[in-house]
């Protein structure tokens, strides 16, 4: 059944799989330029310039930071006008980022390019495109959330090989500005030309008796134990993604060995979306969450465990995490319904980012002090930790 919102005019006219498939793309070139750049050009930028790698990497948890400052602003932007001005703001704050970073002559100004980066990252990931997504089609959004992590998935498939080729051929000063030129040639041009322009929302009157975000008691309840998952998991999957490879060759893994079990998260994690995308939304979005943590912490555990089961660990933990990305922004969707949907995942976002940005530097310093298996307990039992506040929204919820 239709949400009783009425569609804009051009989203009920332009194909559902257009704007999924523009948003598809653009989602594999932002997260490619942003988020997962430096895996492949922090070394590079280090040789390079004789800066050092807390330096480097430091910048990005700056740029993270600064996407958690600006990200409940810009979820209350795409509630009130739409996902497409604000979508192609933040692609033109990646490109302005990209550019300086490729034209740094010293580090302020490479730290400056990453807080540009961080706002372009605040109002183009997956939560302002689910955001978006969510305004466009109410109710109806959660199975178009689900496909566009399919294509989300494919981010690092894409982008790291990409980036490691225009490495070769220009240097890393040159893989900035390509991108950046890619925002503006490809990217911007979908936002614009693809999505649906909107109607803004009236504005709030003074007199108004109540904000449309506002939260009773229950919801703010399940509010915070939302939030709370996102920061869980953000602490996580960030420092699952930065030290996998330490972890494992502290088990006596070879590096390469390291290498052929990372690869297995992909797969896993577009195979568990596939799996939710076969269900067409015929269960809570809990369940998807539940289904997530319980998958994360299973993998992580037996990782800990050490019992040579480290790519079944692996395949649990990267499905576990693929399912997650799509609760992060369905079980909103569900909880809170369409209105108030763009506000609060602006508002979510802003802890898990914030989680983020600290998680490489609390990694490194739990390794230095209780070692690569004790990381992986500690991880481990984070991961129960969120298990425990899925159980607890489920409770709620089934109490409401």
């Amino acid at each position: 059944m239709q949400d009783h919102r009425t569609l804009p005019k051009q989203a009920a006219l332009r194909p559902r799989w257009q704007v999924i498939s523009a948003l598809g793309v653009v989602m594999i070139l932002t997260w490619g330029s942003s988020y997962y750049l430096m895996a492949v050009l922090a070394a590079p930028v280090a040789r390079d310039t004789g800066w050092s790698l807390n330096a480097i990497t430091g910048a990005l948890s700056a740029g993270l930071l600064s996407a958690a400052l600006i990200s409940p602003l810009v979820g209350r932007r795409i509630a009130r006008h739409g996902g497409r001005p604000v979508l192609a703001l933040g692609v033109l704050m990646l490109s302005l980022g990209l550019s300086l970073l490729a034209l740094a002559p010293v580090l302020w100004v490479f730290w400056a390019g990453w807080l540009c980066l961080g706002l372009g990252m605040a109002a183009t990931l997956y939560d302002p495109a689910f955001a978006t997504l969510g305004r466009i089609y109410g109710s109806q959004a959660r199975s178009a959330i689900t496909q566009l992590t399919l294509w989300g998935g494919f981010a690092s498939t894409v982008c790291w090989p990409l980036s490691a080729l225009m490495l070769e051929m220009w240097g890393w000063r040159g893989v900035a500005l390509a991108y950046a030129g890619l925002h503006l040639c490809v990217t911007a041009p979908l936002i614009w030309l693809v999505l649906p322009r909107e109607t803004a929302t009236p504005a709030p009157t003074r007199d108004a008796p109540v904000p449309s975000s506002a939260l009773s008691a229950p919801e703010l309840r399940l509010f915070v134990l939302m939030a709370g998952l996102v920061v869980v998991n953000g602490l996580v999957v960030v420092n699952v993604s930065v030290w996998l490879f330490k972890l494992l060759q502290a088990q006596g893994i070879s590096l390469a060995q390291a290498v052929a079990l990372g690869a297995l998260i992909g797969p896993a994690q577009v195979g568990a979306r596939l799996i939710e995308m076969a269900g067409r939304g015929r269960h809570h979005p809990i369940w998807t969450m539940l289904g997530s943590t319980a998958s994360i912490a299973l993998g992580l555990g037996l990782l800990a465990l050490g019992w040579n089961l480290a790519a079944l660990a692996l395949i649990l933990y990267g499905g576990g995490n693929g399912l997650f990305s799509i609760a992060r922004g369905s079980l909103p969707l569900a909880l809170f319904g369409p209105e108030r949907f763009a506000v609060l995942m602006g508002r979510l976002a802003r802890p898990a980012l914030m989680a983020q940005a600290v998680a490489p530097m609390a990694g490194a310093y739990m390794i230095s002090t209780v070692g690569e298996a004790g990381v992986l307990y500690l991880l481990t039992g984070l991961a129960l930790i969120n298990l425990g506040l899925t159980a607890a929204l489920w409770r709620i919820r089934r109490a409401q």
